[in-house]
């Protein structure tokens, strides 16, 4: 049997289907000026000065960098030497008051760096417990110090620093007595010397509280080695050559915000320093491991009240096997000190 299609029926799907390849065609063109269309003008965009397509991956190298080295200034500010102020007991000349004052300028702080720089002017007094209470000589010992950060793990950061530090106590008179002891009473006193520092440090969290661990070792050398920047009197007689070390706890607490309940804010609770120097050259016939003039030893403890934003309680002691107070380095003694501590790097961790 034959089935006949009814040829209005058979036009209508022919129509469909005529249709549909007009159509087809029109997006094929389209489609086909659309795409070079949009390929040039992503080209044009590259060309054009000022345009540029955004690079995450290097704007988040870019963003990490700077804030490991910001994370390292912070560090660098925990390491700065503390203004300290009371008295020394057991001295072999009493005092009323001591105080080694050093402030630090920064001079150069960015995150764009890995660098760091402060000036200190630093100055020693000795308020003498004797009639007019006399301040004798103080030790002007300004400097400056360069930080280089050399790793990028501030839970275990290592830096060096190298610095420049003059030493005297602005007095005119002549350095050596006419019997060629040195003049302790108005005898000019001057020394100049540099220092290569390498830190290291260890940082833990735990809750409510952060300890922060810092070692360093160095090396001090100072002009008189070379026969220059002394003062007469000083050649085989004071230690141009010398190795100091630290190792120091800070200790940062949580406490409750008083501005905004529920939050939390880090201070400075506790810290504690232990220093050391060592004399390695040669003088007045020494032996090396005569340490009773060639070692100088302190250990601090710092205790900081919630109160006290920048300033902490000091109690301490030590051995100075030769003094670093310019006119009297001959001597040696044990001392303990007691006084107040300030500076900036008591701020860690307010934050």
């Amino acid at each position: 049997m034959i089935n006949l299609i009814p040829p209005k029926t058979r036009f209508k799907n022919n129509a469909r289907y005529i249709h549909l390849i007009p159509a087809l065609k029109v997006i094929c063109c389209l489609l086909c000026l659309a795409l070079p269309a949009s390929l040039m003008a992503k080209d044009t965009a590259l060309k054009q000065p000022g345009v540029s397509v955004p690079d995450t991956t290097a704007d988040s190298v870019l963003l990490k960098r700077r804030l490991i080295n910001n994370a390292f200034d912070n560090i660098f500010i925990q390491n700065l030497r503390t203004s300290e102020g009371g008295n020394d007991y057991f001295n072999k000349i009493k005092t009323q008051l001591t105080a080694d004052l050093a402030p630090n300028f920064i001079l150069f702080q960015t995150p764009k760096s890995r660098f760091f720089a402060t000036f200190t002017a630093r100055v020693k007094i000795r308020l003498l417990a004797s009639h007019g209470a006399p301040v004798k000589s103080p030790s002007f010992m300004p400097g400056a110090t360069i930080f280089y950060r050399l790793n990028e793990d501030t839970y275990k950061p290592k830096f060096l620093s190298f610095g420049y530090s003059h030493h005297s106590n602005g007095v005119r008179g002549p350095s050596l007595n006419p019997d060629g002891s040195f003049n302790r009473d108005s005898g000019k006193f001057t020394t100049n010397f540099y220092t290569l520092t390498y830190y290291t440090g260890k940082r833990i969290d735990k809750e409510n509280l952060i300890i922060n661990r810092y070692d360093n070792i160095a090396l001090e050398v100072h002009a008189g080695l070379f026969g220059l920047g002394m003062s007469e009197g000083l050649k085989d007689h004071y230690g141009f050559i010398r190795v100091n070390g630290s190792r120091m706890y800070n200790l940062a607490k949580a406490y409750d915000d008083p501005l905004e309940k529920g939050k939390k804010v880090y201070k400075n609770w506790q810290r504690i320093r232990f220093d050391f120097t060592y004399i390695a050259d040669k003088y007045d016939n020494y032996s090396a491991v005569d340490f009773k003039k060639r070692l100088n030893v302190s250990l601090k403890y710092y205790y900081q009240f919630p109160f006290m934003p920048s300033t902490a309680l000091m109690v301490g002691g030590g051995y100075r096997g030769q003094d670093d107070y310019n006119q009297f380095f001959e001597d040696s003694y044990g001392y303990v000190t007691i006084g107040l501590a300030s500076d900036l790097s008591f701020n860690f961790g307010k934050h």
